[in-house]
Formats: C-alpha cells, sequence, structure tokens
C-alpha cells in the first residue's frame, strides 16, 4: 500500500554495554597505585631491617667467613646455631621463676650439671669465672652461667664462690634438647658460649683445663672483638 511502511521482522534493540566504561578506569588506576604503594613500602621496610642487622652480619661474617690463613678455634663452632628455648628457669631454692630468655642481652659463657656440683662441675666454674675476669674491662659483656640440671641441693661450701655466676634451675632434659655435649662426652664436660642474641653457636671441648682455658680464652677475645660494633655491656651484676 501506498504510504505504508512494511518491513520483515524487526532487529532487537542494541543491548546496553555491560559495565566496562570509561568511568571504571580512574578507580582501577588508584587501586594499581596503592599496590604499588604497599610494594615500595615492603622495600623500604626491609631495607631498614637490612640496614639495623648490618653490624652483626658484618660481624659474624669477620669471624666465621673471613679468617686469617692459619687460624683455627680451640672451641668448637656450632653450625647451625641453635636458639635459646622458651625454657622455663629459677633460683636454685626453686623460687623467683623467670624465663631463661631474660639471659639474652650478653654473652654467655655457660656449664650445666647436677646440684651436687662433683669435681668436673667445680673445675668448669672455677674456669668460667677466670674466664670472664681475663677478659679485663669487657667482662661486663659477658655473663658466666650454672644451669642446674636436677632439684638435688647445692654444697654450701661453693656458695661464696658463686658470688659472680648467674646460678638457676632448669629442667633437664628440656635443655638437653638445646644444648649437647661432643659425641662420647656428657652434658656436664663442656663449657659452652652463647651469643647476645640467644645463639649456642661454641662449645669447648670436654674437660677443659688451664691449658685449655688459655686457648679458649683467645677464642672469646676474637669473638668480643668481632661484636665491639654493636654488642655494649649490658646487665653487668644485676638479675644474678
Amino acid at each position: 500500500m501506498s504510504g505504508s511502511k512494511s518491513c520483515g521482522p524487526c532487529a532487537p534493540a542494541s543491548p546496553e554495554p555491560l559495565g566496562l566504561t570509561v568511568h571504571d578506569l580512574p578507580a582501577t588506576g588508584e587501586a594499581l597505585a596503592a599496590v604499588e604503594r604497599s610494594r615500595r613500602g615492603r622495600w623500604q621496610m626491609l631495607g631498614l631491617l637490612l640496614v639495623c642487622a648490618a653490624p652483626v652480619i658484618a660481624s659474624y661474617f669477620t669471624y666465621y667467613v673471613v679468617r686469617p690463613e692459619g687460624r683455627r678455634n680451640f672451641g668448637e663452632l656450632i653450625e647451625p646455631q641453635r636458639a635459646m628455648p622458651a625454657l622455663a628457669a629459677s633460683a636454685p631454692d626453686g623460687s623467683a621463676p623467670r624465663a631463661l630468655a631474660e639471659l639474652q642481652g650478653q654473652w654467655l659463657l655457660l656449664s650445666a650439671s647436677g646440684g651436687a656440683c662433683d669435681a668436673q662441675c667445680r673445675s668448669n666454674l672455677y674456669l668460667q669465672r677466670q674466664l670472664r675476669e681475663s677478659m679485663g674491662r669487657e667482662k661486663d659483656r659477658v655473663d658466666w652461667v650454672w644451669l642446674i640440671t636436677d632439684d638435688a641441693p647445692l654444697p654450701q661450701d661453693i656458695a661464696p664462690a658463686l658470688a659472680q655466676a648467674t646460678v638457676l634451675r632448669v629442667d633437664g632434659d628440656q635443655l638437653a634438647r638445646w644444648l649437647a655435649p661432643a659425641d662420647g662426652h656428657g652434658l656436664d664436660e663442656h663449657v659452652y658460649v652463647v651469643d647476645p642474641m640467644g645463639h649456642w653457636m661454641m662449645r669447648f671441648p670436654a674437660r677443659l683445663d688451664r691449658e685449655g682455658a688459655a686457648q679458649a680464652k683467645r677464642d672469646l677475645d676474637r669473638l668480643l672483638r668481632a661484636s665491639a660494633s654493636w654488642d655494649q655491656p649490658g646487665r653487668g651484676g644485676e638479675g644474678r
């Protein structure tokens, strides 16, 4: 028909765009910027931690890696080092409970034995005291520690000699999961060295004598020199 409009089936209207419009782009850009800022912050934090740890890392690198030709340690280096466990301790009479970790912050010259303190125990305690005193003005960076591993009472005659020692009673089985003797020896035959961060890092040969103590002193001198840039005198005579 004239003037009439005829058509076949009409195509459906075009659907609206589904959400991805230019108005979404600024929000996406902000999200990407936030991710980038977060990533940058993590790198800055890591850099700060490395700067803080650099003196400690350098001193250990100097001691363990950059060693003069022919140098030999008298003590056995513990590799990997063992971190101090969460171990409960108390005064010899069972009072004043505390965490063993409270000893961190100082170099520790440490021995362990039963409370009866036999001849080997007394020898170790004497040599520990002598080694600490031999450090001279550096001795305040070192604590002399005796860990008692059972419930036996202490002999009365050794009490005066322990005035400068840190004496604590601990569970022997738990302690043996941290410290360990050389093969064929007992835990109470050695003197151990723990660094200010609480890592057991050296064990002197079993049944240390005066001649051996002179060699042990050289090891301690080197350790204190290597750590002088970051380790300072701490508790001194406090906390015993």
